[in-house]
């Protein structure tokens, strides 16, 4: 990668749907250049996919969250793994190192919605030793 290549994943990485022909302009190159570029990130995997950045005020998850999540042994990774990932309020799951497993990012519509979440879906369905809620009061930069 290139000085360019950096400069076309900026401009994606702000605007997705930018085409090749609004891009070419800024970076000053051809339009077929462009498009063999962004060709060959997508085919070495820097570029994994395009996607849509969604609002999620504006879709009804005013409410953000960090779960970090201890399990009580390995026993129970698997079927952790498998149904955390299935549900829609979970945005994001890690694994991660440190005391705990797992660190979960959910959006939620409210507080019952959340309590709800933590009794119905973590508690009752694992074996957890102790979970830690983080709540986001404002976000200053997101990627």
């Amino acid at each position: 990668m290139d000085d360019i290549d950096l400069q076309i994943l900026e401009l994606l990485k702000s605007n997705g749907r930018m085409t090749s022909s609004e891009i070419s302009k800024i970076v000053h190159l051809s339009v077929p250049s462009i498009t063999e570029r962004i060709r060959k990130l997508e085919n070495n995997g820097v570029i994994d996919q395009f996607t849509v950045k969604l609002n999620r005020k504006a879709i009804g998850q005013t409410l953000l969250v960090y779960i970090f999540v201890q399990l009580h042994g390995s026993v129970e990774t698997q079927h952790f793994r498998t149904t955390i990932i299935q549900s829609p309020l979970v945005l994001e799951c890690h694994h991660i190192s440190g005391e705990y497993d797992y660190l979960l990012k959910v959006g939620l519509p409210d507080l019952s919605v959340l309590e709800g979440f933590i009794t119905h879906t973590l508690k009752a369905n694992h074996d957890i030793v102790r979970s830690n809620t983080v709540f986001i009061l404002s976000t200053l930069k997101e990627e």
